[in-house]
């Protein structure tokens, strides 16, 4: 699809430095922006939301797509940065078999479903651990649960502690990614997130927070996620009175 074309370039871009990202990239136009030319009545409208998406992945990567000399002039974006991280999370593709799941869960999954939507729906604070070994449906009722808030236009945040299980979460990050996690927790303990920030922002209005493979992180980083949460929402209580899920198999 050109949604994964898109991912695919910018990885290309960032982590296999291509000799020539302007070839790349004329060469693959027309792929990447299919989606986008059956809204759009504008080839230039098109192109803009093609790049727009290019560089929002480059960004999470921590790079930037004018480092790679995509066109003749450096690409910047009219929309308000802020608004585009808030849409970017709208915009993840919502798939059916998601929203048909929730039917197929089985009772303590759906014990789980349950409580957790009446707690986001209910704008309640509370802070939730998944328990369960591998393969017995955690990753099926995370989807579940994204999908159904999305399908509301609520903001649902999914990561996992490795990039492998972050890339199977519909609009999965890592936790690093998405939290600005500091790299050395010895030193100072706190995200790298400013309260004014585009990033504050999203996570001020995002109802749900999903952290997959929390056992295999430091205590540390769950602590910082903790205090930077109640900083950017000027609050004393858990994690910024945010429901969060935090999920994995001490086993």
């Amino acid at each position: 699809m050109s949604s994964g074309l898109r991912r695919l370039f910018a990885t290309i871009l960032v982590y296999c430095n291509p000799t020539n990202p302007r070839d790349l990239w004329e060469h693959f136009e027309e792929d990447m922006s299919i989606d986008f030319k059956s809204s759009e009545d504008s080839t230039l409208t098109a192109r803009y939301h093609v790049l727009r998406s290019i560089s929002s992945t480059i960004e999470s990567m921590g790079k930037n797509i004018n480092s790679y000399h995509v066109l003749d002039e450096d690409i910047s974006f009219d929309k308000n940065e802020q608004s585009r991280e808030i849409d970017d999370e709208l915009g993840v593709e919502i798939l059916e078999e998601d929203i048909t799941s929730s039917r197929s869960l089985n009772s303590e999954q759906q014990q789980v479903y349950n409580v957790v939507l009446e707690k986001v729906l209910s704008n309640q604070n509370v802070a939730f651990f998944v328990d369960g070994p591998g393969g017995t449906g955690k990753t099926f009722l995370y989807r579940a649960l994204l999908a159904t808030l999305r399908s509301r236009n609520l903001v649902a945040l999914a990561t996992a502690s490795s990039g492998v299980v972050a890339s199977i979460l519909p609009g999965g990050r890592t936790a690093h990614s998405r939290f600005r996690l500091p790299l050395d927790t010895d030193k100072k303990n706190t995200c790298c997130v400013r309260k004014q920030s585009a990033l504050a922002i999203l996570l001020r209005v995002a109802k749900l927070i999903i952290w997959d493979e929390a056992p295999m992180t430091r205590k540390q980083y769950i602590e910082a996620l903790d205090k930077m949460l109640r900083d950017i929402n000027d609050s004393d209580v858990a994690f910024g009175g945010k429901v969060v899920v935090f999920g994995g198999d001490f086993r």
